[in-house]
């Protein structure tokens, strides 16, 4: 063996990969798992440009170009569509975070107690209930004679429509999405509140501070990197309506397509009466591309004003 090539072997035992070989095995399966089902299926991306026919396959199907894409853009529905979906996506992810934080802060400041773990149980259980499921007992309390227009009436106050008035479903939607992830999302922060560390907070008693200055001047400080990286990765899907959420809410209810018809929603229709799936794949591709636009631009805001907190 040459010198040159025994250098060469020096240099690879001494390199991460060879050091810790036995963590990096551990890692294959993942991997694998990553490549077969992230990034291979990513070839289907061509459906996009293509008059795709199930039997002639992918490679087989016609070329059709940008062609799917001008029959979306071509409609006057996209804007309504898209400004839906990040207007709703927009409410979901605000009050989702204010609420997830404001739910990590009383949890931690009640301490460890049976209430706290009881609560905490009771909070995350509804992220176990599917939608259809919430929709389903949702008309016992928004249907015409439901328990919400029962007490408005017995109140004096006129009952709301809620199947025909598409201006309440965006607090409607808001308030479901809080009830239903805000106690699971929390978890995220409540973990981070408990590894900062408690002297900074015993200090701060012993200088005088009130518990309301703990948490706006240590405890939200602390934990503003993960609320910021949390951030930035709900804005990848911030063009992705949530259809497992509003459709088995609104259906087809065209009364109500104003406020909530949402870019997943317009699909599934679309794919229903003309089974085009090369237009649907390109408003896919759409929403892709939008989400990973802004993921970028949001993670450089991160980076020019908290570096610390961007993800890459």
């Amino acid at each position: 063996m040459t010198n040159k090539s025994k250098g060469v072997v020096a240099w690879l035992k001494h390199t991460d990969l060879v050091k810790n070989r036995w963590l990096y095995l551990l890692l294959l399966p993942a991997l694998a798992f990553i490549i077969i089902f992230a990034y291979i299926p990513m070839v289907g991306v061509l459906i996009a440009f293509e008059d795709f026919d199930p039997i002639a396959g992918i490679f087989g199907s016609a070329w059709t170009g940008i062609e799917n894409f001008r029959f979306f853009f071509s409609s006057s529905d996209w804007i309504q569509v898209t400004l839906n979906t990040l207007y709703l996506n927009t409410l979901f992810i605000a009050t989702g975070t204010i609420g997830a934080v404001f739910i990590a802060i009383i949890m931690s400041e009640l301490g460890k107690g049976l209430f706290v773990k009881i609560s905490q149980t009771f909070m995350t259980l509804p992220n176990f209930v599917s939608w259809a499921t919430v929709a389903l007992f949702s008309v016992a309390f928004l249907g015409s004679d439901g328990i919400i227009n029962a007490a408005l009436e017995g109140a004096g106050i006129k009952p709301i429509p809620f199947y025909s008035s598409p201006d309440v479903w965006p607090t409607v939607f808001v308030i479901i999405r809080i009830w239903k992830g805000t106690g699971w999302s929390a978890i995220v922060y409540m973990a981070a509140i408990l590894g900062i560390d408690q002297s900074i907070y015993e200090a701060a008693k012993i200088d005088g501070a009130s518990k309301m200055r703990c948490i706006f001047q240590i405890t939200i400080p602390m934990i503003k990197n993960i609320i910021i990286l949390m951030f930035i990765m709900s804005i990848g899907n911030i063009f992705k309506g949530d259809f497992g959420m509003i459709y088995p809410f609104i259906g087809d209810n065209t009364l109500l397509y104003p406020t909530v018809d949402v870019i997943d929603t317009y699909v599934f229709r679309a794919l229903r009466s003309f089974t085009n799936y090369g237009r649907t794949a390109a408003i896919g591709l759409y929403q892709s591309l939008m989400g990973f636009i802004l993921v970028l631009f949001a993670n450089w805001l991160a980076k020019r004003y908290s570096p610390e907190s961007a993800i890459f």
